[in-house]
Formats: structure tokens, sequence, C-alpha cells
């Protein structure tokens, strides 16, 4: 999974970004201005002309920086646009196989984990890490020690923490075995996103070093 040594991932989610008083690319350029890896785009309730569109232009920024982007449940448009990956929900089905386009999958379990790398994806979210409004209706928060055992059961997959990261947590989540942390409310509510990307960018380093 090349997120190069940042290992942060940005989830889209436009609602979030309004609430804070900017447009959704704003934060997502800023992020990626502050060392992250990759976006994620979710926005799965967009009509399907919209959604095309801002997947074209999250992979023109995630171009521009180097950065990956992954499209939420929708292969097509993944691939249409040039994205890495296919990011699919716990209970989405597996799409056909796309050459040059990898598949990942939303795990809560570590059971959901196994099953994932089974399937033949390189990459999965685990969470949620800690509490947070983001992800409710998972069960209670999995904590570091649950984190680090779901990264242990899968050492070929590239485990995602997601969940409550932020600031001061990013490195207890490298530390635990995460490949990457995501980010969620932390940097979409900032009041200056590229100082909170940066932020966990650079726990994220100094966990690897």
């Amino acid at each position: 999974m090349a997120l190069g040594s940042a290992g942060v991932v940005v989830v889209t989610d436009r609602a979030i970004a309004a609430a804070a008083g900017r447009p959704l690319d704003v934060v997502v350029a800023a992020a990626l201005d502050g060392g992250a890896g990759a976006v994620l785009l979710r926005d799965k309730d967009l009509a399907a002309g919209e959604r095309r569109l801002l997947a074209e232009h999250l992979r023109s920024l995630t171009a521009a920086t180097g950065a990956e982007l992954w499209v939420a449940g929708d292969a097509d448009l993944a691939a249409a646009v040039g994205a890495e990956a296919v990011h699919l929900a716990a209970a989405d089905p597996w799409p056909d196989a796309v050459d040059g386009l990898r598949r990942g999958r939303s795990c809560h379990s570590p059971g959901e984990l196994q099953a994932a790398e089974r399937a033949g994806a390189d990459r999965a979210t685990y969470s949620p890490v800690f509490t947070t409004a983001s992800k409710p209706g998972y069960g209670p928060p999995l904590g570091l020690d649950g984190l680090a055992a779901g990264c242990r059961v899968v050492p070929g997959l590239a485990v995602v923490a997601l969940g409550g990261i932020g600031p001061g947590r990013a490195r207890a989540g490298i530390e635990a075995g995460a490949a990457a942390v995501a980010l969620m409310g932390a940097v979409r509510g900032a009041q200056v996103p590229a100082t909170v990307g940066r932020s966990v960018a650079d726990e994220g380093r100094r966990a690897t070093t």
C-alpha cells in the first residue's frame, strides 16, 4: 500500500466539511498538503454524475501530490477515474477483479479482517478504535489492544486504524501494528486542516523510525 512515510488516509464527508464552513475540496487539499498519503471518497449519497465529477477532482488533487485515491463502493467509478483502489463496506459483494485496481474492505472484527484477506483485499479499515460520533453502531471501541490483536491475525493485510484518530493518538495506532491511520472528523472540523494532517503524519513517521 503506497502511502508514503506519512501513513495518513483522509476520509471524505462533505456535510461535516460544510458544517465547519469550508468546501470539501479545500479540506482535502489542505490535508494532502499536510502530508496525507491517500484520500477515501465516501459521499455515496451523491447522484452518479455529481460523484463522478467529485471523484475526478479528487483524482487531480491526489495525483498532484503523489497520493492515492480510494473510491468507496463503486469499482467501475474507481477504474474510470484512475483510482488506486475500491473500498467496500463490510456487507458489499466483492466486485470482479479489474486490472490495476486494488480492493479494500471496512472491517470491525478479527474475523472480518481474515475474511477480507482471504478474498484478496490488500487493505482494510478497522474501526472504531476509539469512541467517535463518526462510526456509531459497531459496538464498543476496539481500543489499542483490540487494534493490535486485529493486526496480528492478518500479517499480510495493511490495516488502517479508523475511529477517533487525531493528534496525540496516531503514533499509538501505528505502534499497535496499523499500516496507517484514517482521519475523519479531526481534519474536516479543524480550524487549520493542514496543521492536523501534518501533526498526525509526523506522529506516524516517528512511530516507524
